[in-house]
């Protein structure tokens, strides 16, 4: 049996439409540090495909900067969340690391999709919890101040509290359980950003 949880702002009925990329990663492939160097590339490539939707008029400099906004935005939050997958999946399991950007009419949806243990979403749940309810202003610089005392920290959230200070971009998770895995949860991320 398979239970959920929604936190924040994930829609689970986006409508079908024709344009999406998804991208798999098989996480026994290769290990975790050859696989870091290529998540800016996966990310810029999300980023390149999406600007084929908003192609530029030379003649309209509005266009040529609309673009480019929109690219660094998704390229960079498509970087946040495909390094937390990877950062965070949890190796006992074959399950893929999925990650993805869907065009919506007026939004760009970017999800990723990983494994993690149940330690793990416990220390990442109260991160996720903030997000949701504190200021963010106020989270940053605490998130800040967190870092500077412990440095070994790997769940500081300030990447995600960038993309939604930042970038204006929403955030929401979907949690979900198994009995076959009680000790393994697969986090469901989707960032929506307004166009």
């Amino acid at each position: 049996m398979k239970t959920s949880e929604i936190y924040g702002d994930f829609d689970d009925n986006l409508p079908d439409n024709d344009q999406f990329l998804v991208i798999s990663f098989s996480p026994s492939s290769i290990p975790l540090k050859q696989r870091w160097r290529n998540n800016g590339l996966s990310a810029d490539f999300m980023a390149d495909y999406l600007t084929t939707f908003f192609p530029i008029d030379e003649n309209d400099v509005k266009t040529i900067a609309r673009q480019k906004e929109l690219k660094a935005g998704v390229s960079y939050i498509a970087n946040e969340l495909l390094e937390n997958a990877m950062k965070f999946h949890d190796d006992r399991t074959e399950d893929p690391i999925r990650f993805g950007i869907r065009l919506l009419e007026d939004t760009v949806v970017l999800f990723s999709s990983n494994c993690v243990s149940l330690e793990t979403w416990l220390k990442f749940q109260p991160i996720v919890n903030d997000l949701i309810t504190c200021d963010l202003e106020e989270l940053y610089v605490t998130q800040l101040e967190k870092l500077a005392e412990d440095d070994e920290s790997r769940a500081s959230g300030l990447g995600l509290i960038t993309i939604m200070n930042d970038y204006g971009a929403t955030l929401g998770w979907k949690i979900d359980k198994t009995q076959e895995k009680d000790d393994l949860i697969t986090i469901n991320t989707m960032a929506q950003l307004k166009i």
